[in-house]
């Protein structure tokens, strides 16, 4: 199940996501779902469109199942997904 505790290390594929920062001014508060991830970026659906975004310049909040929010800087996400899995992450 997926929870704050475990985000970093789970699929993140059908997620609804907001951005909360940014490098980007204008990726800001985009919202959608996310629909695809690679390595460097996230794919999100924003109803008007997919967009591509760097996970390393982004702060996200993602929506849980359960309906608890939680907010992931993106630098943490920059992995296969797969990999993710395997990374030790300090302070998470």
């Amino acid at each position: 199940m997926i929870s704050a505790n475990n985000i970093v290390r789970h699929e993140l594929i059908g997620l609804e996501v907001e951005v909360v920062s940014s490098t980007n001014a204008s990726q800001k508060g985009m919202k959608g779902t996310v629909t695809d991830e690679t390595r460097q970026t996230i794919t999100i659906d924003t109803g008007k469109g997919e967009k591509n975004l760097a996970k390393d310049s982004c702060t996200f909040r993602f929506m849980l199942p359960d309906g608890s929010k939680v907010d992931v800087e993106g630098s943490l996400l920059v992995a296969r997904p797969e990999d993710r899995i395997k990374k030790k992450l300090k302070n998470w």
